[in-house]
Parts: structure tokens; C-alpha cells; sequence
């Protein structure tokens, strides 16, 4: 047996399409009220009562959600693999992969250090 007031359905109608012009004409709620004749609370109630209502539907109408199990194996990297970095300056940075990151900070500091003016 269902809970709660019926729900008439042109008058939900109606809101849905009065916010949806609400949305396309720019102006604020209160000035799309006053233009329609439209009770500001009642605009606030029927957007909240919308939204709440198309969450609710999206939430049951979706997919049950399923895992599968994953196996992860890193592809061998060659030997003489390398990662560019470019600088703001244009320069180029090649370093082999797996470089420790503390190197590439410190060659990055030293490189883009702006020199020291006479």
C-alpha cells in the first residue's frame, strides 16, 4: 500500500517544465517567480522534491555493480628505456627509467634556477 499523499502528475508536470525554462531564461529564481506568478517557496519545494526524486530513480534503475578479480604483471621495461622532461626553457631531460625522484628534483632545481643577476 503506498505512503503519502497521491501525486498528481500534471502538476508535477508542470514544475519539471517550469524549472526547465526557469534554467533556460537566465534569471534569477526570484525574478522567474515574480515574471510567472510562481510562489518561491513553492518553486524551492517542488526543485527539491524533483531532484530528490531523480536521484532516488537513478540510484534503483541502476546496474548492480560486479568486481572481477584482476591480475596486475608489470611489463619488463628495456634496459635502456628513457624518460624525457621538457623545461619551461625548451630544454629536454632524458633520464633512464626508474631515475629516483629525489635526483630528478634536485637536476630539475639546479636546472631551472633563474641566475643570479651581477
Amino acid at each position: 500500500m503506498p505512503h503519502g499523499p497521491r501525486r498528481d502528475p500534471s502538476k508535477e508536470q508542470f514544475w519539471r517544465d517550469a524549472l526547465a525554462r526557469w534554467r533556460d531564461s537566465g534569471l534569477t529564481i526570484r525574478d522567474y517567480c515574480r515574471q510567472h506568478r510562481l510562489s518561491e517557496a513553492s518553486f524551492y519545494a517542488w526543485r527539491r522534491e524533483l531532484t530528490q526524486r531523480r536521484s532516488s530513480h537513478s540510484a534503483a534503475d541502476a546496474p548492480a555493480v560486479t568486481f572481477v578479480p584482476l591480475t596486475v604483471r608489470p611489463e619488463p621495461v628495456a634496459a635502456d628505456a628513457t624518460v624525457e622532461v621538457v623545461l619551461a626553457n625548451g630544454r629536454r631531460l632524458r633520464l633512464p627509467v626508474g631515475v629516483a625522484t629525489s635526483v630528478v628534483r634536485e637536476l630539475l632545481g639546479v636546472l631551472e634556477e633563474t641566475p643570479c643577476s651581477a
